[in-house]
């Protein structure tokens, strides 16, 4: 009978404190969002020029990228992010004067490295004479040899 009602007495105490740890509570304000950022990168070297910059006031977000494409061409991309207008992006493409680097061919000769193989077969034959009697004689069969998974929790 202690057993029933120290069970009865869990399942209650476990229930109400369920119902206590629902209680909801409003998100607190931290105020107004606002950040600005930006940066550019500029390697002639590589060819690698690009830049961004990005403002953001409450939930208006509006920025600008630009970068050099693969065929020399400027790509500039204007975006604007808001609630009621959601993501919307205008992209230009201008022609420059600016020179990709191509990477050099030299005249150095590419050698094949040799693939190397196991020395011993992963599948090898059982002979029949090891092979259990209760098994029929004829067919092939397979062993199979190599690593093991080892699972371990």
């Amino acid at each position: 009978m202690m057993a029933k009602f120290s069970y009865l007495f869990c399942i209650c105490l476990a229930l109400s404190g369920a119902v206590w740890a629902v209680e909801l509570r409003p998100e607190p304000d931290y105020g107004p969002v606002a950040y600005e950022f930006h940066w550019a990168v500029n390697d002639p070297h590589t060819g690698d020029i690009k830049s961004q910059k990005e403002t953001r006031k409450d939930d208006k977000v509006a920025g600008q990228y630009t970068l050099i494409d693969a065929d020399g061409y400027l790509r500039t991309v204007d975006y604007t992010a808001d609630d009621h207008n959601g993501f919307n992006a205008v992209v230009r493409r201008e022609p420059t004067d600016i020179k990709i680097p191509q990477p050099e061919i030299g005249h150095k000769k590419l050698i094949a490295t040799k693939i190397v193989t196991p020395a011993l077969p992963l599948v090898h034959y059982a002979p029949k004479a090891i092979l259990k009697a209760h098994e029929p004689s004829e067919g092939n069969y397979v062993s199979v040899s190599g690593p093991t998974a080892q699972y371990k929790y």
